[in-house]
């Protein structure tokens, strides 16, 4: 019996080192000012971090625990086309805003379930995804069709 529990000790620990490099690994991401607009007129300012390559893409909000009611993270994949996301390793829940070239909201998703594997589709070709704490596009009234405007997308006036 002992040695069962010592392997299972010996698992666990081995775990959580591989769980404490992974965490340790994380790429970092350049921040930028964000602005939605709605279609009423009323503005919402955030502080999105850019995942702008491969390895800042494939981390975005992995192993965070929390994230700040006005902060975001703002994928950028180059050009336009059908993306995919997940919720993989990620701890909070998200909503997930498809965004065209133009910086148009195109599709929603609310409230990604976290640590889901489940696949969340763009529903047609977008250049960014927006990603904000679930909750936050209810509270704050945005829609398909209001507009992300940010250094990133090229449209700040």
């Amino acid at each position: 019996m002992r040695s069962i529990l010592s392997s299972f000790a010996a698992g666990a620990i081995m775990a959580l080192l591989a769980f404490s490099a992974v965490a340790s690994a994380q790429v970092r991401f350049d921040k930028q000012p964000l602005a939605i607009v709605t279609a009423s007129g009323e503005r919402h300012e955030f502080s999105a971090e850019l995942a702008l390559d491969p390895d800042q893409r494939e981390q975005g909000l992995m192993y965070r625990k929390q994230m700040a009611p006005d902060a975001g993270m703002l994928f950028d994949f180059g050009d336009s086309r059908a993306v995919s996301m997940w919720m993989r390793n990620t701890l909070i829940p998200l909503d997930m805003l498809f965004i065209d070239d133009a910086g148009t909201i195109t599709h929603i998703q609310e409230q990604a379930k976290p640590l889901s594997e489940t696949i969340i589709s763009s529903q047609g070709p977008v250049k960014y995804v927006l990603e904000l704490n679930g909750g936050e596009v209810r509270r704050r009234g945005i829609h398909k069709g209001d507009k992300v405007l940010s250094q990133q997308i090229g449209n700040l006036p």
